[in-house]
């Protein structure tokens, strides 16, 4: 009897994927909303391989393209091309991609739709794609999330990951991912989800991220997620933000979700702000000019600190090594508060970064015999404290702990890195381009496109590629284990 008759298993085209990988070929994977590529590395580095992206703004597609297919000048062009995902059709991108047909491209879809494609789409739309794969068109609030399950049902991929922000839990005042579990549970697959912080899997940053896994329910593979390989407590304002995410989780049944391991004492502490960045050459905020930054400088690393475990993965990750430095360790330009970042606390936020700012114009005042009320107090202290109101920017500020992995990188880091400022005093400034990088989890020799600020936000709004890789590693076992359990058929 063929394999592909076997109880369970109608599909051929699942059949043949199956047999594929049960020969000894890597699975492959589609990176939907790809941005620079944090999944997709992450999922390189645990053994697929990359077949393409789907990604709507040029400088990311580029990011992506020069980093995955970038051999090839040709390949790269094709790869860079920027694709909105409601203009072209599942079958359409494999024939651009050279992916043959559509129902034998890949094996595995990652991505995660932006968190305003959920807002109120609710239960009924979301189970229409399963018959009528143009509702996106219908429902144009939905339109990015039904069109990705569209793709999920033309692709067929035998697995799938979703990633997306803690509010996907309670947007709208329902839990959307519950939905999303449904939704999928009616194209044919098991799915469960779960909230994690990066910084228990070795990345250098308290980062809560959902991520839903999903397999075809006929490979009767039970979705699982990581186990923790570092532990710590969360600051309060972590724990209280991931009680707000879940309290729905139970309300509505819960029936997908998976407890996240959260490790214990006898592992090793979370990997901190120095552990990733102390090799890294010092730069003097005052240093800096105004200008554009150039990425094309090589600098040497920091010959006088011992390597840390984690910046020899930064260093040496397969594919992207350092060859000795880094090319895009550029800071801004920011004349006015070089003075308060050197006299802030580890771990102070704005309020206290604008008191000590108010200390040292006083006291500046002072020492050049200036009375307060004066024209030229009055410059001083513009020269030296910040403009923004105390009570409508708590957060704006933040300086890194070095013994503690740092607040999450978030998108608007590409307009403001005044949330990250570094923690080594001496230095008085923000991080650089690559120091958000190595907080991100991505290696030295990785290339972003673009000026910094596009750079910086490129990093922000990709998922930690060491995050990636631990989820990437337990799906290719759960892969390995439905193909071998498909070789051993007769036929």
């Amino acid at each position: 009897m063929d394999s592909s008759t076997r109880p369970g298993i109608t599909n051929t085209a699942v059949a043949r994927k199956l047999r594929r990988l049960a020969n000894g070929a890597s699975p492959r994977v589609l990176d939907l909303f790809s941005g620079a590529g944090g999944i997709s590395l992450g999922f390189q580095k645990a053994g697929f391989h990359n077949v393409g992206a789907l990604e709507i703004e040029p400088l990311p597609a580029l990011t992506h393209a020069i980093n995955f297919h970038g051999a090839d000048p040709e390949l790269t062009a094709m790869h860079a091309r920027p694709r909105d995902m409601t203009r072209i059709e599942p079958d359409e991108l494999a024939e651009e991609l050279g992916l043959g047909a559509v129902e034998d491209a890949i094996d595995v879809l990652v991505g995660g739709p932006p968190c305003q494609a959920y807002a109120r789409v609710g239960r009924a739309k979301l189970r229409e794609v399963a018959d009528h794969p143009q509702a996106f068109k219908v429902d144009p609030r939905g339109n990015l999330f039904l069109r990705y399950l569209a793709y999920v049902k033309t692709f067929r991929p035998l697995a799938l990951l979703m990633e997306n922000v803690p509010d996907i839990l309670h947007y709208g005042g329902h839990n959307v991912i519950e939905e999303i579990v449904e939704a999928l549970d009616a194209l044919g697959y098991s799915a469960r989800y779960s909230l994690i912080n990066s910084a228990f899997h070795g990345v250098p940053q308290m980062r809560d991220r959902v991520f839903l896994v999903a397999f075809l329910r006929e490979l009767n593979v039970k979705p699982e997620f990581p186990k923790a390989t570092h532990h710590m407590v969360l600051p309060p304002g972590y724990a209280g933000t991931r009680a707000v995410a879940l309290r729905y989780v139970d309300l509505l049944g819960g029936a997908g979700y998976y407890q996240p391991d959260l490790g214990n004492e006898s592992l090793p502490g979370p990997v901190s702000a120095k552990d990733a960045l102390n090799d890294l050459p010092p730069i003097k905020g005052t240093s800096v000019k105004r200008g554009a930054r150039r990425f094309t400088e090589q600098v040497g690393y920091r010959s006088d600190q011992e390597i840390t475990p984690y910046q020899t993965v930064m260093r040496t990750w397969p594919g992207f090594e350092s060859k000795g430095g880094v090319r895009d360790h550029v800071i801004r330009f920011l004349p006015r508060d070089h003075l308060v970042f050197e006299e802030m606390r580890p771990g102070a936020e704005y309020p206290e970064a604008h008191a000590t700012a108010v200390r040292i114009a006083r006291r500046e005042a002072a020492r050049r015999g200036i009375s307060v009320g004066t024209k030229a107090y009055d410059e001083l202290y513009t020269s030296i404290v910040p403009p923004y109101d105390v009570s409508k920017f708590p957060n704006r500020w933040w300086k890194l702990i070095e013994n503690k992995p740092v607040r999450t990188l978030m998108a608007h880091i590409g307009k403001d890195t005044y949330s990250h400022i570094h923690y080594d005093s001496s230095q008085a400034r923000t991080i650089s381009v690559r120091e958000a990088a190595r907080l991100q989890s991505f290696p030295d020799g990785f290339i972003f496109e673009g000026a910094m600020n596009a750079a910086f936000r490129q990093i922000g709004n990709a998922v930690p590629p060491l995050m990636a890789a631990r989820i990437a590693e337990i799906m290719r076992n759960s892969l390995n284990v439905a193909a071998l359990r498909q070789a051993e058929l007769p036929g």
